[in-house]
């Protein structure tokens, strides 16, 4: 019985620490500081304050974290949804591979010439330093959503050079020896984890549809638990092939994401909130692994803030600006991307594997991480919503609509579709009667600002309305809410 009393202890703390960080919401909503950067920092004075939290080895701490990345990279995939990523896909590939390169490249020949880090560490620091985190900048932007290819191309960023930077450092600190042997030896390895993690990833994607589809379970509570496994699955099997599992679970997340399938709107929901605790845990974990002491003694803080500087200011809107140039976006649209790179868990955890590596500077390298992480989430996210008024980056306001209306089906129903009437639209500012849906298309509900709106055929419709209707499957009527261009 005396076990059981200091076990309650730990349970009520360590509740009490979760229900601390969902409100941290928000406290981040008012004070426009990503959640994210209370996690960490409150993590790492606790970690000081507390050296017994640190007793987790860094191995365990890794595992924790990959877990949760998992979680995270699947629901953003499916955030994304095959339609929105196919109107983006060349300029989310482009910029999540060709970015990565060259963000690492530039960090990593500003470490070595400015800083005094061996070509490796440089290259290491500078690939850690290269994949980027839209849930930092989610978090920041609150109830506002970046909508049209702008946001596409945010989200679809980090996806892609998530997976990309790990599997890079991965193959780096895989190449054994030096000189342009080993370089080449490790960008071999690269190329092949992303080929395998993106075959295996689209498959695994069309499997998991299929047992989603074709395999009825006995309680609906069981096809979110089952999606997630899956998932789990994918990542495993595309690891143990040598790809970059990272990048499966994503297109996987990604080929699920608008597809219709038997408790979708659930599955959802559970995989949404799963990434949210999975967020916490990444950065809690991470920040227990810090010791701000030694950060701040061993001159890795001021190390930090010029990377960060050099960073924010002049290696990304530089070097990714040059990569982006060919992408077809406004002005103010361009600068947006460039501006809303910011850096999150991947870069942390990527300084793990340094740290696990038989890294010489690997301490060095981890310290230097974590205040560009730090900086990225305070100060560059602290700023996202207010350079996202001035260059009028296209936003709508998503209300928090807790209250559902629905009916259940027992077979899918044919033709039912559910579309955002977009700013500019055609089916902006028409009336019902007036929108080109052809003959058999039956606009059967509307909701405009969280309330159901009374149809008749003169309704206008505006840009936010969310419009659900009846059409035949081959008509394609997705043209009228889509913005122009």
């Amino acid at each position: 019985m005396g076990d059981v009393v200091p076990f309650g202890v730990a349970v009520a703390l360590v509740a009490l620490a979760a229900v601390l960080a969902v409100l941290s919401n928000r406290l981040s909503a008012r004070v426009r500081v990503p959640a994210p950067a209370f996690f960490l920092i409150a993590a790492a004075v606790a970690s000081d304050v507390f050296p017994s939290l640190r007793g987790l080895p860094i191995k365990v701490d890794q595992r924790l974290v990959t877990i949760a990345l998992v979680v995270i990279l699947f629901d953003g995939g499916m955030h994304i949804g095959w339609s929105r990523f196919r109107a983006a896909a060349g300029a989310v590939v482009w910029i999540g591979v060709a970015g990565t390169a060259v963000t690492a490249a530039g960090m990593a020949v500003l470490a070595h010439v400015l800083f005094g880090f061996g070509w490796r560490s440089a290259l290491l620091l500078g690939t850690a330093l290269a994949p980027t985190d839209p849930a930092v900048v989610f978090s920041v932007l609150g109830r506002r959503e970046i909508t049209g290819r702008t946001g596409t191309i945010v989200e679809g960023e980090s996806g892609a050079n998530d997976p990309v930077a790990i599997a890079l450092m991965v193959s780096l600190l895989g190449a054994t020896g030096g000189g342009v042997h080993a370089l080449a030896a490790g960008m071999g390895e690269f190329v092949l984890q992303i080929a395998l993690g993106a075959a295996l990833g689209a498959i695994g994607g069309y499997l998991l549809l299929l047992l989603m589809r074709r395999v009825p379970l006995p309680n609906a509570a069981l096809y979110p638990v089952q999606t997630v496994a899956f998932a789990c699955l994918i990542y495993g099997g595309a690891t143990v092939a040598h790809g970059s599992g990272f990048l499966a679970v994503f297109l996987a997340g990604i080929v699920v994401g608008d597809a219709r399938a038997p408790y979708k709107r659930e599955i959802e929901h559970f995989a949404a909130g799963l990434a949210s605790v999975a967020e916490i845990v990444v950065f809690t974990v991470l920040g227990l692994t810090v010791s701000l002491e030694h950060v701040v003694h061993d001159g890795e803080l001021w190390t930090g803030v010029a990377m960060a500087a050099l960073l924010i200011l002049v290696v990304r809107p530089v070097l990714v600006g040059l990569v982006l140039a060919p992408i077809r976006l406004r002005r103010g649209e361009r600068a947006f991307v460039l501006w809303a790179g910011l850096k999150g868990a991947v870069p942390i955890v990527l300084g793990t594997f340094v740290l696990t590596g038989g890294v010489s500077d690997a301490t060095r390298i981890y310290g230097v991480i974590f205040v560009v992480v730090l900086i990225s989430v305070v100060v560059q996210g602290g700023l996202v919503p207010s350079v996202a008024r001035l260059l009028k980056v296209p936003m709508r306001v998503v209300e928090p609509e807790p209250w559902a209306l629905g009916m259940r089906f027992r077979d899918e129903p044919e033709g039912l579709r559910r579309y955002f009437v977009a700013p500019g639209s055609p089916a902006d500012g028409c009336s019902i009667s007036g929108l080109d849906v052809g003959e058999t298309a039956w606009i059967s509900m509307v909701s405009r600002d969280g309330r159901l709106v009374q149809l008749r055929g003169k309704t206008l419709l505006r840009a936010g309305d969310e419009v659900l209707l009846l059409a035949d499957p081959g008509v394609d009527i997705q043209r009228e809410f889509r913005a122009p261009g």
